[in-house]
C-alpha cells in the first residue's frame, strides 16, 4: 500500500478531488462574474442618484449664443454617494451642443447605447465600462431634461466611478464562498482517505496470509468474510494454487515412480553384465539378454518421459485453445506405422475411418492411437482378427479398437489405469504378457486431458474392445 505507483488511495484522492477542484473552480470563476454583475448592479444606483443630484443642480439662462446650461454642483452634493475612501468619483456635464458645462473635460465623450435592452431604471441612462486616466471605470451616462422661463433643452450628465469597491465586494463574496468549499473539499478527501483505508483492510490482510504461508503450503485460501469484489480474485488464486498442486503432485509422482521402476531394469542390466563377464551364459545369448533389457528400459524411459509430456500438454490446452487435428488421418498414418508387428503376428486386420476432427495435439493424438494398437497387437493371438473403426456419432469421435486376445482380468478393472499396474489378460498368458503398465494409464491421461472417455470391455466370447470417444471439433 505505500507505492505511490499502485496506491489506491492515490487513484481515489485524485480520481474525486480533481473533478471537485476543478467544479469549485469553474463554480469560483462563476461566481465572481455574478458577484461583479450584482456588484454593478448595486453601485450603478448609487451613480445613477449621483447623476441625478447633478442634474438638479442644473439651469436653462439667456447667454450670448442663446440657451445655455449652467451648472454648479458644489463636491457636498457629491460626498454623500462616495462609498469609502477607496473609490473615486468623477463627472461632466453636457450643454445641449456637446460642449462642456461643469465636471473633467478630459472624461471621453459618451458611447450611445447599443445594448437593445430595456432600462431598468426609469430614466434615459445606460452604463457601460471605460477608461479614464488609465484606470477602468463605471460609466453612467443620464440624459437630463432643463427647462426654465426661457424654454428647454436637453444636457448630458456622464458620472464614472473607479471599481475598487466594485472587485473589493466581489472577491469578499467569492472568500465567503471558498471558504465552504475547501472545507467540503477536506472532508471528502478525509472520507476518501478514511474508506480507502477500511475498504483495503481484507487485501492487507490476504497479503499478510500469503506472505506467512510456507512455500509448500498451496491449501486454499478462505473466501468467507471477503468483500463481493475481493472474492474473484481469492477464487481465481486458489483455481491457481489448485493447478500447481496438481503439477508439483504429477511431478512428486514422476520422480518416484521414474526411480522405482528404472532402478530394476538398471540392476537386472548390471547383474546380466557381470553373468556374461563371468561366462555364465554363451556370448551370443547374453547378448540378446542384455539387448532385451536395454529395449525394455528405452521402452519405459519413452514411456515414463510421454506420460510427463501428456501432463504438460493438458496444462497447455488450459491456457489455450487446442488446434484442430483429422483424426482419421492420423490413425490411418500410426496403423501403417504399426503394420510391420501386425503382419509379424499374422493378424487378419480390418480398418475403417470416418472424417472426425478433434481438437487435440496432433503427438497426443498419435500417442493414444499407437498405444492402443499396441496392446491390441501384443495380446492378440497368431492369426487373430484385429478391427480398428472411427465414426463420427452424435457430435463426438468415436474409435474402436477390438482384439480376439484373452480379454480383461475382472480383479485389475479398478487399478487398471493406474501408472505401472502391468497385466491385463486373464488366465496364463498374464504372466507372458506383462509389461511396463505404462500404456493404459498414457491412454486414459490423453483421453481426459482432452476431455473425452475411455472405456475397455470384454467382447462376448473372447477379446477386448476398447472405445475412445472424445468431442468432435468442426474443420477450420
Amino acid at each position: 500500500m505505500k507505492n505511490t505507483e499502485l496506491s489506491l488511495r492515490r487513484y481515489l484522492l485524485l480520481g474525486i478531488l480533481v473533478p471537485v477542484l476543478g467544479f469549485v473552480l469553474v463554480a469560483g470563476a462563476g461566481l465572481y462574474r455574478a458577484a461583479l454583475q450584482a456588484a454593478d448592479l448595486a453601485y450603478d444606483r448609487t451613480l445613477l442618484a449621483t447623476a441625478k443630484m447633478i442634474g438638479e443642480h442644473l439651469q436653462l439662462r439667456e447667454g450670448s449664443s442663446g440657451l445655455q446650461v449652467h451648472a454648479e454642483v458644489p463636491y457636498s452634493a457629491l460626498e454623500a454617494f462616495e462609498a469609502d475612501n477607496r473609490s473615486r468619483l468623477f463627472y461632466r456635464v453636457l450643454g445641449p451642443r456637446q460642449d462642456t458645462v461643469s465636471g473633467f473635460a478630459e472624461m471621453p465623450l459618451p458611447r450611445p447605447d447599443r445594448s437593445g435592452q430595456p432600462a431598468p431604471y426609469a430614466a434615459l441612462v445606460h452604463f457601460y465600462d471605460e477608461i479614464f486616466q488609465g484606470q477602468r471605470v463605471r460609466m453612467a451616462v443620464l440624459l437630463q431634461p432643463v427647462a426654465g422661463p426661457q424654454g428647454y433643452g436637453m444636457a448630458t450628465i456622464q458620472v464614472a466611478e473607479t471599481l475598487e469597491l466594485r472587485h473589493a465586494l466581489a472577491r469578499q463574496l467569492l472568500l465567503d464562498m471558498l471558504g465552504p468549499q475547501a472545507l467540503l473539499v477536506l472532508l471528502i478527501a478525509g472520507v476518501v482517505v478514511l474508506v480507502v483505508q477500511r475498504a483495503t483492510r481484507p487485501v492487507r490482510q490476504l497479503s499478510q496470509q500469503l506472505q506467512a504461508r510456507a512455500e509448500t503450503d498451496l491449501s486454499p485460501l478462505p473466501s468467507t468474510g471477503l468483500p463481493r469484489e475481493l472474492r474473484p480474485v481469492v477464487e481465481a488464486s486458489n483455481q491457481l494454487m489448485h493447478r500447481l498442486s496438481q503439477v508439483l503432485e504429477h511431478q512428486k509422482r514422476f520422480v518416484r515412480d521414474a526411480s522405482h521402476q528404472l532402478r530394476t531394469p538398471l540392476a537386472v542390466l548390471k547383474t546380466q553384465l557381470q553373468s556374461a563377464r563371468r561366462g555364465d551364459v554363451e556370448p551370443q545369448q547374453a547378448l540378446q539378454e542384455l539387448e532385451a533389457t536395454v529395449d525394455g528400459a528405452t521402452t519405459l524411459a519413452n514411456q515414463m518421459l510421454a506420460l510427463a509430456k501428456v501432463e504438460q500438454l493438458r496444462q497447455q490446452g488450459l491456457r489455450s485453445p487446442l488446434p484442430v487435428q483429422a483424426w482419421d488421418e492420423i490413425v490411418r498414418a500410426v496403423a501403417l506405422d504399426v503394420s510391420p508387428l501386425i503382419a509379424d503376428r499374422g493378424l487378419d486386420f480390418g480398418l475403417h475411418t470416418e472424417a472426425a476432427p478433434v481438437r487435440a495435439h496432433e503427438w497426443a493424438l498419435r500417442e493414444l492411437v499407437r498405444n492402443l494398437l499396441h496392446n491390441a497387437v501384443k495380446h492378440s493371438p497368431a492369426g487373430a482378427t484385429l478391427d480398428v473403426a472411427l465414426q463420427a456419432t452424435g457430435g463426438q469421435a468415436v474409435l474402436t479398437v477390438a482384439d480376439a486376445g484373452p480379454g480383461l482380468a475382472p480383479e485389475r478393472r479398478e487399478r487398471l489405469f493406474q501408472p505401472f499396474a502391468a497385466g491385463l489378460a486373464q488366465g496364463p498368458a498374464a504372466e507372458t504378457q506383462a509389461g511396463s503398465g505404462l500404456g493404459l494409464a498414457i491412454c486414459q491421461e490423453i483421453v481426459a486431458s482432452l476431455g473425452g472417455t475411455l472405456a475397455l470391455n470384454n467382447r462376448p466370447g473372447r477379446g477386448l474392445e476398447a472405445v475412445v470417444r472424445l468431442p468432435q471439433a468442426a474443420l477450420p
